[in-house]
């Protein structure tokens, strides 16, 4: 197994998430690796939870990473929350990330969950999605 090329996942995909104006048009520049101290914006993306199994074969070490990213809002109903994870879909999926350790064999939607949060006023998005790193160190 390899989760050497973990870190480099996550910064390919934040940098995509926070470089695509579609994405900006919706959240300006609310996309979160750590949430900031202080008052939130109504609406953000954060990265989430990754879970990590091993694909390694004879060329070599490498690795499913099943990660999420979350949209949280204030905004009334749901459908706020789900243009901006759309969006994030459009973005990621089948994206071409230049990873600085390793190299994407693909990036897939696996699910999505969406929910209230705390007392209901907060909506929820969890995307999962699923992406197979080859380690090339």
């Amino acid at each position: 197994m390899s989760y050497a090329a973990a870190a480099a996942l996550q910064e390919a995909v934040f940098q995509k998430l926070s470089g695509d104006s579609s994405l900006a048009a919706l959240v300006g520049n609310a996309v979160y690796d750590t949430l900031p101290v202080g008052n939130l914006p109504t609406t953000y993306v954060t990265l989430g939870p990754e879970d990590v199994r091993d694909r390694s074969d004879k060329s070599g070490g490498g690795a499913w990473h099943r990660f999420t990213i979350s949209v949280i809002t204030e905004s009334g109903g749901f459908y706020v929350a789900k243009q901006v994870a759309g969006t994030i879909n459009d973005a990621l999926v089948g994206a071409d990330l230049n990873l600085t350790r390793g190299r994407l064999a693909g990036l897939h939607f696996f699910r999505a969950r969406a929910k209230r949060e705390g007392t209901g006023n907060l909506r929820r998005i969890d995307l999962t999605f699923r992406a197979r790193v080859d380690d090339t160190a």
